[in-house]
């Protein structure tokens, strides 16, 4: 007869641990049952359950910015207004609540 359950050990960050327990806690789940379910979804998908992937570019850090390097980003952004390269806020937001389900 196969074990029941088997042990997993594995090192994670102290903070990054605290606040996922935090939220599963918050959720009713113990930890050990999301590992599971997530063990789970890597033989359902066939792999990790999300992208890995690094993004394509950085976010920009405004208070990094000279008061130039400011100005020339807003340039880009109104340069971009005026050639149509924009989306709706309404648009954007309906398309997070459509993929959010929320």
């Amino acid at each position: 007869m196969a074990a029941k359950s088997a042990n997993l050990y594995a090192r994670i960050e102290p903070d990054v641990k605290e606040q996922a327990e935090g939220i599963l806690s918050a959720l009713g789940i113990p930890a050990s049952n999301a590992i599971n379910m997530f063990y789970k979804q890597i033989i359902l998908q066939r792999g990790l359950p999300f992208e890995v992937k690094l993004p394509y570019a950085r976010p920009l850090d405004a208070s990094a910015l000279s008061e130039a390097q400011m100005n020339a980003e807003l340039e880009k952004g109104y340069a971009d207004m005026q050639d149509g390269r924009t989306r709706d806020a309404n648009a954007v937001f309906a398309d997070l609540r459509k993929d959010y389900k929320l």
